[in-house]
């Protein structure tokens, strides 16, 4: 099943076209990725999901429609632009919010308390939105999204802000919304992120697809133009070699890039006629690999 189709989307402000045709399929219980350099339309897409604006044309199915009231409740948002009253403490925004969302009672309470411990915020319940880090409010903001614990959760930019110890708490704790049998569908243009995290992904630019899918597919339409080698001896040679583009050292050993029609096969032969390869390895490339391959300079404002 899928929890959001969209079909032929597009959106233009005046003249900017920043959603071009944009047809995307999200598995249910899957963590995906739209990625995109700033300027996408991935901001713009997320928001027509959440239909805060709508689309020009084309069509946008979630949980294959239905009553729009009830269907809202079953999701959780983290805009781009985050929004919590200042003077309010955290345990307090967190209560409020899930009022909002239908959840009341002792059941309310003990979600406020819950999420403020998961996201490492317990000791701060009685501050004020104001007087948290930059860092903390994120996950507050996060807590907030997903309090009345949505089948659904839609999330800009997720980890913007985060020093790496709490970018780690984040993936744990989307990781178990995944195990949960949760959808969890959030955007970024740092590919790591993606890479560690999503089981598919679609790779936008100027509102339109490059490419999307698993990650395993997309590497496989892809092949690695780069080999990593580990010599026992001199290397100096290597970039006289027929097919060598470019060598640069990587630590102990030495990335090699191929051009478009040379094999690494033959690569390997003049090699063991010269020198004891200790490693030879065709990379995978990376998704960062792959973007910069697709999308190059990228756009300029994010949209």
């Amino acid at each position: 099943m899928n929890v959001i189709e969209l079909d032929a989307v597009s959106k233009s402000f005046g003249p900017v076209r920043a959603v071009d045709a944009l047809s995307v399929a999200v598995p249910e219980g899957c963590v995906y990725g739209f990625l995109g350099p700033n300027g996408a339309g991935k901001t713009t897409t997320l928001r027509m999901i959440m239909d805060i604006i709508r689309p020009d044309s084309g069509a946008i199915r979630v949980f294959g429609d239905g009553d729009a009231v009830a269907r809202r409740k079953r999701i959780g948002y983290m805009p781009e632009e985050r929004g919590l009253y200042r003077k309010m403490a955290a345990r307090n925004v967190l209560k409020y919010f899930g009022a909002l969302k239908g959840m009341s009672g002792a059941s309310l309470s003990q979600a406020a308390d819950e999420w403020l411990g998961r996201v490492g915020l317990a000791r701060h319940a009685g501050k004020k939105v104001e007087e948290l880090s930059r860092g903390m409010h994120q996950k507050l903001q996060f807590a907030v999204t997903a309090v009345n614990d949505p089948a659904l959760l839609i999330l800009d930019e997720p980890f913007s802000g985060l020093d790496p110890v709490n970018q780690d708490l984040l993936r744990e704790i989307i990781d178990g919304m995944r195990a949960a049998g949760k959808t969890v569908v959030f955007s970024t243009h740092v590919m790591h992120e993606a890479e560690r995290l999503c089981d598919f992904i679609v790779l936008i630019s100027r509102g339109a697809v490059l490419v999307d899918g698993s990650l395993e597919s997309i590497r496989s339409r892809h092949e690695s133009r780069t080999v990593s080698l580990e010599l026992e001896g001199e290397s100096g040679f290597l970039a006289s070699l027929p097919g060598v583009e470019a060598v640069k050292p990587a630590g102990r050993r030495i990335e090699v890039e191929l051009s478009d029609r040379a094999d690494p096969q033959d690569l390997l032969r003049a090699l063991v006629e010269r020198v004891r390869v200790l490693a030879f390895e065709i990379k995978q490339p990376t998704l960062h690999e792959i973007f910069v391959k697709l999308v190059g300079g990228g756009d300029a404002e994010d949209s």
